[in-house]
Formats: C-alpha cells, structure tokens, sequence
C-alpha cells in the first residue's frame, strides 16, 4: 500500500515539476522565474526522498541535502545578479 502512496506522490510531484518549467519559460517577471526554478528544488528534493523512501536506502538522503544546499546558493546568487548586475563584488 506504501508504494502506490509513493508512486502518486512522485506523479504529483512530477507534475509539480512540469508546472514550474512552464512557469519558468513562460513567467510574467524575473522575480517570478526565480521562485519557480527554488520551487522546482524544493519538488527535487522531495522526488530524491521519496525514492529513496522507494528503495530503502540511505544516499538519496544525503543527495537530497547536497542538493538543497546547492539550490539554495544557486537561489541567492541568481537573486544578487538580478538585484546588483554581478555576483563577486
């Protein structure tokens, strides 16, 4: 019964995910574009750590917060470049 739970979850999640690129070609603003693609990270991550629930194994954990942590400073460095023009001062 788990797995089905898990099997819609990753659907809805990758609908989530299909979504948010159309979000992303077609957004209104930059500012838009932004929260769609930190939005299509968050939809990662819980995708990694629903298969990883799936398999029953531990890297997908690991995997889902190294890429947490990379769409996170990805987040913040294309917020600065829209904001400043640059990135590195």
């Amino acid at each position: 019964m788990i797995t089905y739970a898990l099997y819609f979850t990753m659907g809805c999640f990758g609908l989530g995910l299909l979504f948010n690129l159309w979000l992303v070609i077609r957004g209104p603003g930059q500012a838009d574009r932004v929260l769609a693609l930190d939005t299509m990270v968050i939809n990662v991550i819980a995708l990694l750590v629903c298969y990883g629930i799936l398999q029953g194994t531990a890297v997908y954990f690991e995997a889902s917060m190294l890429v947490a942590m990379v769409g996170f400073v990805s987040t913040v460095a294309y917020c600065r470049f829209l904001l400043r023009g640059d990135i590195i001062e």
